[in-house]
């Protein structure tokens, strides 16, 4: 999936989403765009090297996943106990977006409840 359809297919995930690139400050960090779901990150990657998208995944499913797929990997500076790095580039859309949804909805879970 190239960049612009990837970038589309975050912001259809819902109304909620919203994209920042909030490491601009940041030597290296300019070109990372970032989606956000109540407030917290859900995908991330560098815009100058899309060669990882960096998702939320349950921590059970991570060595599974990795297992399975070669395109999975650790992610782009985040724990990987509870992150996965994916390569755009040899993953299929449908587990690309498959994942990005789950991460989507991982995050959403877990912050939407604490607005309430």
């Amino acid at each position: 999936m190239f960049i612009d359809e990837y970038r589309e297919y975050c912001l259809s995930l819902g109304a909620d989403v919203e994209e920042k690139t909030p490491f601009v400050k940041f030597k290296n960090g300019e070109g990372v765009l970032v989606f956000y779901v109540c407030g917290h990150m859900f995908a991330f990657f560098d815009c100058n090297d899309y060669h990882v998208i960096s998702l939320k995944c349950q921590p059970e499913r991570i060595d599974e996943l990795k297992a399975q797929y070669d395109c999975i990997g650790n992610p782009y500076n985040e724990s990987p106990k509870h992150w996965i790095g994916i390569d755009p580039n040899t993953a299929t859309d449908e587990l690309l977006s498959d994942l990005t949804r789950n991460s989507y909805e991982i995050v959403k879970a877990k912050y939407s409840k604490k607005k309430l």
